[in-house]
């Protein structure tokens, strides 16, 4: 995945809103029946009442953020379950700091 791709998937309050959620989902989620919050993300009909929006609009911010690889996902019965990629996350703002920190024009 591309730096731009991620950082473009990033500019949007709801998406950062939702990633900062999904960093310490025990914080910011009640446990769930189906799926551990850490192991298998949350589910998104956690996030979409969280966050207060319809589901549709936040399965498509959850796919920007799929598609820029900075979130997983998995399907357990009939609902999706999302969770942080750190790693992901690290590298996008890794680049970020060293594209900062460059003496030279690329």
């Amino acid at each position: 995945m591309s730096t731009s791709r991620s950082l473009r998937a990033l500019a949007h309050e709801n998406r950062l809103r939702i990633l900062h959620w999904l960093a310490d989902p025990e914080r910011h989620f009640p446990p769930q029946v189906d799926g551990d919050l850490l192991n298998d993300g949350v589910c998104v009909g956690f996030i979409t009442q969280k966050i207060e929006l319809k589901q549709p609009t936040v399965t498509n911010h959850m796919k920007i953020l799929q598609d820029a690889g900075l979130v997983e996902s998995k399907k357990i019965k009939n609902w999706v379950f999302y969770k942080l990629r750190k790693d992901r996350v690290d590298l996008v703002l890794g680049a970020v700091c060293d594209m900062t920190r460059s003496r030279h024009s690329t």
